[in-house]
């Protein structure tokens, strides 16, 4: 079994994957998936109305597309790969497993679609502009790709929720349809389109001329492109929300507000609501008032949908814990059904890349360190982003704290705190962890509570757990 070492202390592990993650869904939504059409729909309503300024609009709004996408959406695509293999091998080998051909597919159009790009903004201003309609039909091809590289990766997405069938009968279709896959679907495909249309109407204001009248035309397209897609987003959100497994719906109220805020859940959600209403008022403005909609009206949309769609996946990504594939692996990386060896044998007896394979007395601190990076840092960091010394702050207040309690608290954290997979381990591990959680900056063992758990207390320093183990 592969277990890696890799720990981003203070940052975190998760964060680092989520950040590279959202920052792609929102390129990769916004300005693929939704914008390739909007912008195909305006050089085709330029060429039929005959109006030149469509088609000028429209170029310099590929023309932001094409830079983003191949430049900051070309490294986050690979940032994902990069940071997921680093940080959680045994997920993303999992995947690959599974969706081999899908992948090798997506990875297929992906590279078509990012030749076709080149071709449909380069190809533009000459034989575009000779041969229209062929140049459009180009648009047509792209935007479809750019929507099957999406379509792949929802069933991935899928497939990390609900399993579906696929345990009892592995197979490629079954994994890709999955009962999260086609709801998923229905609503992200919407949901970037209106973002696409969002995107567009702040660019208008720096690509049409102030007071004129292609002005208010323009920003009443987006806007009517927009309120079009609405309707189906919500179809496809009603749905999605019906086919989440009801244990992850019990995450929500954690997802939504971490477990700080769990009781202010249902503010946070009606802000959330509120926040999706003040960008459709907008939108429903620049349909009706185009020419009266203020500079900063055109900002609010676009920086509430980023924000809503952020925190999508946010949440997303949180509900389906314990796991991080449903009932297969967990979201330290360990697969269940390897849990009952781990827990006999040890976790250290099978990680590839620690310095010890046992616990002794002689190396308590550095083995619960090595533990603390194989089960805990997926998510945790100890004294960053969610440290497990704020955590153990909150359960029982300031240092110092007795072994025994922490250890407990260990070994029964999942059944507190469901969304968190269980100690995988086995006793000695156990004992060794809560000796290197205790021995953290910040954090002081009760001296009669590690005398009751024979623990051993390091000596006080002022050095880091690294110094003390030697590295």
């Amino acid at each position: 079994m592969d277990f890696p070492l890799f720990h981003l202390d203070f940052f975190g592990n998760r964060v680092l994957i989520g950040v590279i993650a959202v920052l792609h869904v929102l390129i990769n939504h916004g300005l693929a998936v939704g914008a390739i059409p909007l912008i195909t729909t305006m050089e085709w309503w330029g060429r039929r109305t005959g109006n030149a300024e469509w088609d000028r609009l429209a170029y310099r709004l590929l023309a932001v597309c094409f830079i983003v996408t191949t430049s900051v959406g070309a490294l986050t695509g690979v940032g994902i790969w990069f940071s997921s293999a680093l940080i959680n091998p045994n997920a993303i080998g999992s995947l690959i497993r599974v969706f081999f051909w899908a992948w090798f597919i997506e990875w297929v159009v992906f590279v078509t679609e990012v030749s076709l790009i080149l071709a449909y903004f380069l190809t533009w201003q000459g034989w575009g502009a000779r041969n229209k309609r062929l140049h459009i039909a180009l648009g047509v091809v792209l935007s479809v790709c750019s929507w099957l590289t999406m379509a792949v990766i929802v069933a991935i997405l899928g497939f990390m929720m609900d399993t579906g069938t696929w345990p009892q009968q592995p197979s490629l279709l079954r994994g890709v349809l999955n009962p999260i896959y086609l709801p998923q679907l229905l609503f992200r495909t919407p949901y970037a389109m209106m973002a696409a249309g969002l995107f567009a109407l702040l660019i208008m204001y720096f690509f049409t001329g102030r007071g004129s009248p292609f002005r208010a035309r323009a920003i009443r397209f987006a806007s009517l492109w927009t309120l079009a897609w609405t309707p189906l987003c919500a179809v496809g959100a009603a749905l999605y929300w019906r086919v989440i497994p009801e244990q992850m719906l019990g995450n929500v109220a954690v997802a939504l507000g971490t477990q700080a805020f769990e009781q202010w859940h249902r503010t946070l959600a009606w802000v959330i609501f509120a926040a999706a209403g003040v960008a459709m008022l907008v939108v429903l403005w620049g349909v009706l008032w185009p020419s009266r909609l203020p500079r900063v009206a055109l900002l609010v949309p676009f920086v509430l949908c980023i924000w809503l769609l952020g925190y999508f996946e946010r949440t997303r990504e949180f509900v389906r814990k314990p796991y991080v594939i449903e009932e297969y692996l967990y979201a330290n990386g360990i697969r269940k059904d390897a849990y009952p060896l781990l827990r006999e044998e040890g976790l250290l007896a099978h990680a590839t890349y620690v310095p010890m394979r046992e616990v002794t007395d002689a190396n308590r601190i550095e083995a619960g360190r090595e533990v603390f990076r194989i089960a805990c840092t997926r998510c945790h960091t100890t004294t960053g982003v969610n440290a497990v010394v704020a955590k153990l702050e909150g359960l029982y207040g300031p240092p110092p704290w007795e072994a025994e309690a922490v250890r407990g608290y260990l070994a029964g954290m999942h059944n507190a705190r469901p969304f968190m997979p269980p100690f995988p381990g086995n006793e000695a591990e156990l004992g060794a962890l809560t000796d290197y959680l205790l021995s953290l900056p910040g954090a002081a063992v009760s001296l009669e509570g590690a005398q009751a758990e024979g623990v051993r207390v390091p000596p006080a320093t002022t050095e880091s757990p690294e110094a003390m183990s030697g590295m």
